[in-house]
């Protein structure tokens, strides 16, 4: 937080952040890791889909 000289640009940081994450994060721990990489590309795919519109 001490590098965003104001609150505005450190909630727009958190914002894009906070979704980004929710969007790819998944505990590791509960999948298979055939069923984490289904997961994974199809975030990915999804993601690079909003992206690009």
């Amino acid at each position: 937080m001490l590098r965003f000289r104001r609150m505005r640009t450190l909630q727009k940081f958190v914002a894009a952040h906070a979704s980004v994450h929710n969007h790819f994060n998944a505990e590791r721990y509960l999948y298979s890791r055939s069923n984490f990489k289904l997961n994974s590309a199809a975030a990915l795919a999804e993601w690079r889909g909003l992206c690009t519109a």
